[in-house]
């Protein structure tokens, strides 16, 4: 059995990526009882990273004596700020393929048939679509032997249930899975990145306070409460500074946050955490206001070199879109963020090309992989000014910010559109009670 080590911790981070070309990322095995016949048998652990999952930890037990095997998935990473909720259209034998990371917290719906695996029921997986049902039909059958035993009348509802989970495997009609997973760490694999997947809506909500009890964030009797206006004043005037753990190697850090006006428009809140082991730092940015009335696009004709250099406020609810590259970006992918054009065109570029093991190693497919790479290239084009695009955020809290670099004089460039956001939209953001759609231009 291998150890962690105190120096793989505090220095280099244990969880690795996946590649079939280290030799020396093995698992750590370990003798265990079997559960079926409690004979021994052999755990495997693997310690591993998966792209927009962070860090998680792969089980797999096997039984020499009984032929018997288990594998399951559990999450390594933090708990993300929100929940995530996938909405997959299954219209061909291909989306059966299609990556999925479920958590242990994760809901599984299909509403065609009605059907709904509760949270904490499963255990987390690594599997796909197809897996996923796979899955639910050997969890019915399970006890099929001794219902039918004892009452043959379910029985044979269940039979004729699972004949129709199966038949969803042909795929002559479609259907719909729903994952909700009130963490934030379940995933749905996007195969045709970095364009937008039309057949795959990914919105985010806010946990209620019955979530985080059973997520074990929140105690029984913590009850929600107003911050206190002297707090809120203080942040106004000084930097906080929070202790915390680097999300990369676990070592001991600080996280500082501070309040900030962003001329011309409103004032946000802006948390940075570095960490002096490993060097990993973050940055990330919330609106420290309400959500508006009106949604907000903004539209910049990228022409040259020194749009580069303009500062945007990308809100967590806030996608990006670039219409010549067919290229489209999802809220809450890439977070909330203020930096500079150039910068978080570098963010898109990391997530989409460089930090996406999906597309390297073992899963790399060549086409898909050329594909990415030639989209890196015209990202890169853009910022140095070789091709000419329009970049375009669209934030239905109005929440987002483009510098326009002759203010107070309006920008020839970009363009400011408020609009009515649509009852989807408004659903995305727990706002319920504003079904009006329609644009109205901001001159």
């Amino acid at each position: 059995m291998s150890v962690i080590s105190e120096e793989g911790v505090r220095g280099e981070s244990v969880f690795k990526d996946i590649s079939a070309d280290d030799e020396d990322s093995q698992p750590t095995e370990i003798e265990s009882m079997c559960m079926n016949c409690h004979q021994n048998g052999t755990t495997r652990l693997l310690l591993t990273k998966i792209p927009f999952f962070k860090e998680i930890i792969v089980s797999s037990f096997s039984c020499d004596n009984c032929d018997w095997a288990n594998t399951e998935t559990q999450s390594a990473g933090r708990i993300q700020d929100q929940g995530v909720c996938y909405t997959l259209k299954v219209q061909c034998k291909q989306d059966l393929n299609r990556e999925v990371v479920k958590a242990e917290c994760a809901t599984t719906r299909i509403p065609e048939l009605d059907f709904e695996i509760p949270p904490f029921t499963q255990k987390g997986s690594l599997s796909t679509v197809e897996g996923l049902i796979d899955r639910a039909v050997a969890g019915l059958e399970q006890d099929q032997p001794a219902r039918k035993a004892t009452d043959p009348e379910v029985a044979n509802k269940i039979d004729e249930f699972i004949e129709k989970l199966r038949q969803l495997k042909d795929v002559e009609d479609e259907f719909t899975v729903v994952i909700e997973d009130p963490s934030g760490n379940s995933f749905v694999e996007n195969p045709v990145a970095p364009q937008k997947d039309e057949a795959l809506t990914v919105s985010r909500f806010d946990r209620t306070v019955q979530q985080d009890i059973q997520l074990g964030i929140r105690a029984d009797d913590d009850l929600e409460r107003e911050p206190d206006s002297n707090t809120v004043e203080a942040m106004r005037n000084e930097v906080l500074v929070f202790n915390t753990n680097c999300p990369e190697c676990d070592a001991p850090a600080s996280t500082n946050m501070k309040l900030v006006q962003i001329p011309h428009f409103k004032e946000v809140v802006i948390m940075a955490t570095n960490c002096d082991s490993c060097g990993h730092r973050t940055n990330e940015v919330k609106s420290g206001g309400a959500t508006e009335e009106l949604g907000t696009k903004i539209t910049l004709h990228i022409t040259d070199p020194s749009d580069m250099t303009r500062d945007v406020l990308k809100s967590e609810t806030c996608a990006i879109c670039i219409p010549e590259l067919e290229f489209e970006l999802g809220m809450a992918v890439v977070g909330g963020k203020f930096t500079t054009l150039e910068g978080l065109l570098k963010d898109i570029k990391d997530l989409i090309v460089a930090k996406n093991p999906f597309v390297t190693g073992d899963s790399g497919v060549t086409n898909r992989l050329q594909k990415l790479r030639e989209f890196g290239e015209k990202l890169d084009k853009i910022v140095t000014g070789e091709m000419t695009v329009h970049f375009i955020l669209d934030d239905p809290a109005g929440n987002s910010y483009l510098q326009n670099v002759y203010a107070p004089d309006p920008d020839p460039e970009m363009t400011v559109e408020k609009y009515t956001r649509s009852f989807e939209q408004n659903e995305d953001l727990g706002l319920n009670d504003m079904r009006t759609e329609g644009y109205q231009e901001e001159k």
